[in-house]
C-alpha cells in the first residue's frame, strides 16, 4: 500500500497534467487540426539558436569526461559565477559563486528552498490565484499553505488580508511575479508594501520570515510593463528561484538556478542546507551539459513578439465575443471569467473541443486559464469555437 500523502495525490492528480492527456486522446479521436487545446504552458517556439550552437560547441571543444561527468552538487562553479556576473550587471546586485545553486527547473529549485527551510507545521502564505503545485511543494515538507483569497478585478495582493495572516509560525511568503495563472505583473509598490509588512511581522514576533520570488515568466513582460528591480533589492529576506524553461523556451530540460543573498538571516546555514537537499531529495546536481549551455546563453531570449501577438490577438477576439478577460501584462496566460458556472463552462469548452484549465485549481474559482503559448493557427482555429460556446451559452 502506497503512503497516505501520496495516495491522496494520485487520487487528486493534477488538473493541468490530466488536461493535457485529453488534449492527445482528443487529438487521436477528432484529428489534431479540430482540438484548440490551451491546457499547459509548453512553449510552441524554438530556443534562441545560440543554444543549439552552445551544446555543439561544448560537444566538440571540451573534454567528454568533464561535460557528462559529476561536479558540485551546487553546480559548475563556472556557471554559477557566470550567473552571478550576468545578474550583477542586469540589477546591479553584488552575488558571487557562494550565492547561486544550479537546480533542476524552478519545481525542484522551490522543493529545495521549501525542505531547507520548512519544520513540519510551518506556514507558507500565497496570493491566490497561485501556481496549483505550491500546495503540494509545501505539503512535500509537511508545512502549511496558507491562501490569501483572490482580489479581482485588479488581482494583486490584498494588503491588509495578508497582514491579518501572517503569524508566527509563518516561514515564507511566496509570489510569482508575472503571475501564472492571471498574467498580471506585481509593480513595485505592491512589492513594497508586501516587504513592508513582512519587516513589521518579523520585528512584532522576533522571526525570520523568507520572501521566495517565484521567477519563471521575469522576462516575459508586455507593453510598457517592467517587472521590478530584483525583489533582493526591496526586502532582506529574499530567496529566488529561476527557470530558463520559459525565457529561453526549454522546459524539458529542466535546467534553472536558486539565488541565496549573503544578507539573508541564516545565510551559511541556508546556503549550505540547500547544497545538501539538492543532493539528498536525488537530483544530486543539475543536468551538466544543459548547465555549461544556458551559461553561454544568459543575454538570449526566445521571441517574446511572438507571445505578444497571441495575446492581442486572443485578448481581442475574446473580449469582442462578450468574455471578460484580464489583460496579460506578463506570462503567456489569460485569465477568462466564466459566464456561467466554472465546471458547466469546462465541459462546454470540451464538447467544441477546446480545452481550458478551471480556475478553482488555482484557487481562482468562477475563471479559467488559457495558455496562449501556442501555434497562432490554433488560436485563430479557436475564434469561432468560442463564439459558438457563447452563443450556446446566450440561448440555453
Amino acid at each position: 500500500m502506497i503512503s497516505k500523502k501520496v495516495k491522496a495525490g494520485v487520487e487528486g492528480g493534477s488538473a493541468i497534467r490530466a488536461l493535457f492527456e485529453e488534449g492527445k486522446n482528443l487529438a487521436d479521436r477528432y484529428g489534431v487540426e479540430n482540438v484548440c487545446d490551451f491546457s499547459i504552458g509548453n512553449p510552441n517556439i524554438a530556443p534562441p539558436a545560440a543554444f543549439k550552437n552552445a551544446i555543439i560547441d561544448i560537444l566538440n571543444e571540451e573534454d567528454p569526461v568533464f561535460v557528462n561527468g559529476y561536479m558540485n552538487n551546487a553546480g559548475y562553479e563556472q556557471v554559477r559565477q557566470a550567473v552571478a556576473d550576468n545578474l550583477n550587471r542586469r540589477f546591479g546586485t553584488s552575488f558571487g559563486i557562494s550565492n547561486i545553486i544550479m537546480c533542476v527547473g524552478a519545481a525542484s529549485g522551490l522543493n529545495v528552498i521549501f525542505k531547507t527551510l520548512l519544520n513540519p507545521g510551518d506556514e507558507v502564505i500565497a496570493f491566490a490565484p497561485y501556481f496549483l503545485e505550491y500546495r503540494n511543494y509545501v505539503s512535500n515538507y509537511d508545512g502549511k499553505l496558507v491562501e490569501i483569497p483572490a482580489n479581482p478585478p485588479e488581482f494583486l495582493p490584498d494588503i491588509d488580508k495578508f497582514r491579518a495572516s501572517v503569524t508566527p509560525a509563518t516561514k515564507a511568503v511566496i509570489i510569482n511575479n508575472p503571475n501564472n495563472p492571471t498574467g498580471v505583473v506585481y509593480g513595485e509598490d505592491t512589492i513594497n508594501a508586501i516587504a513592508d509588512v513582512m519587516r513589521e511581522k518579523e520585528k512584532e514576533y522576533g522571526t525570520s520570515i523568507y520572501l521566495i520570488s517565484d521567477e519563471p515568466y521575469r522576462e516575459l513582460v508586455y507593453d510598457s510593463e517592467t517587472v521590478v528591480p530584483y525583489l533582493t533589492k526591496h526586502y532582506h529576506n529574499t530567496i529566488v528561484g529561476y527557470s530558463f524553461s520559459k525565457s529561453l523556451s526549454l522546459p524539458g530540460e529542466r535546467i534553472g538556478y536558486i539565488v541565496i543573498p549573503s544578507e539573508i538571516d541564516d545565510y551559511q546555514d541556508v546556503f549550505d542546507g540547500a547544497v545538501l537537499c539538492t543532493r539528498i531529495s536525488g537530483f544530486v546536481n543539475a543536468p551538466s551539459l544543459v548547465q555549461l549551455a544556458v551559461s553561454r546563453c544568459l543575454d538570449e531570449t526566445a521571441d517574446i513578439g511572438f507571445y505578444g501577438r497571441n495575446r492581442d490577438m486572443l485578448y481581442n477576439a475574446l473580449t469582442e465575443i462578450g468574455f471578460e478577460c484580464v489583460k496579460p501584462e506578463g506570462a503567456f496566460y489569460m485569465w477568462v471569467k466564466t459566464p456561467v458556472d466554472e465546471a458547466e463552462f469546462v465541459a462546454l469548452c470540451k464538447k467544441h473541443l477546446v480545452l481550458v484549465v478551471a480556475g478553482s485549481g488555482f484557487a481562482g474559482p468562477g475563471y479559467v486559464r488559457l495558455a496562449y503559448c501556442i501555434s497562432p493557427d490554433v488560436i485563430e482555429k479557436s475564434i469561432p469555437k468560442f463564439k459558438a460556446i457563447m452563443d450556446e451559452i446566450k440561448h440555453k
